[in-house]
């Protein structure tokens, strides 16, 4: 049974734009990430209406300095000069607020959680998008969110969107971590049922979603992590009926 084309999730495209903006504060949301708040007049007309959007985020080389590229007609024009890492991350705006909220997970090696360990108020950062959102209904009356740490913001932002629905749909989550002081970064979300898996033991998920019945009609499906790991558990959700239209599965990472 196909649910009605209606509900499926739609993508919307924005502008696409660069923006150079500036560190306000630096907070700790949870043992396991470094949230960087950002603001500045280049953030109006920022838009991210889905709720795992990506925003890419560059690192320049410290010491050096970073002129944001302009988008023509034409295409990007880049300034002189080297460009530097990037890497993509979940937008969280607070549009009350008209902040941006770029929540990192802390991690031996990576170049944007050195970054962010070492923020301080008036750095600046250049972010460019997202270029588009897919917005899913919140409503689904079945919902299911497997991620490991790489996706807890996103998934962070769609709990705390439908813990606003007047009815709350029936929604799991199954979050794999490599500590588990790392559960405190949701543990404000109440009335969930998040299941853990401590060590990323890709087993273990699997047989966690095994044990799931995916019903004939009114479902979402989400799927991240690392690549492989991805890939893997995707199979678990083609044929059977299931509707590839409402199962969104990416890589946010990948083994070196």
């Amino acid at each position: 049974m196909t649910t009605n084309p209606q509900r499926y999730p739609q993508r919307v495209r924005n502008a696409l734009r660069f923006r150079e903006l500036t560190v306000l504060r630096v907070e700790r949301p949870g043992v396991g990430f470094q949230r960087v708040v950002l603001g500045g007049e280049q953030l109006e007309g920022f838009s991210s209406r889905g709720f795992d959007d990506h925003t890419k985020v560059f690192f320049p080389q410290p010491g050096t300095s970073f002129v944001p590229p302009v988008v023509t007609d034409e295409g990007i024009v880049w300034g002189d000069g080297p460009r530097p890492a990037s890497r993509d991350y979940t937008p969280l705006y607070d549009a009350g607020r008209h902040e941006l909220l770029l929540d990192f997970y802390i991690h031996d090696g990576g170049v944007a959680s050195q970054w962010a360990l070492k923020a301080q108020v008036g750095d600046k950062l250049t972010i460019g998008g997202p270029r588009g959102s897919l917005v899913v209904p919140e409503d689904y009356a079945w919902q299911l969110y497997v991620c490991d740490e790489s996706g807890m913001p996103a998934l962070r932002r769609r709990l705390e969107g439908i813990s606003q629905l007047a009815a709350r749909p029936n929604v799991m989550a199954v979050v794999t971590i490599d500590n588990a002081a790392y559960q405190d970064y949701l543990a404000h979300l109440s009335g969930f049922d998040i299941q853990w898996v401590i060590g990323h033991n890709p087993q273990a998920v699997a047989d966690k979603l095994a044990a799931l019945a995916v019903p004939d009609e009114d479902y979402f499906i989400w799927l991240t992590g690392e690549g492989d790991a991805v890939k893997s558990l995707m199979g678990r959700f083609e044929g059977n009926g299931i509707d590839q239209q409402l199962v969104r599965a990416q890589a946010y990472w990948h083994k070196k």
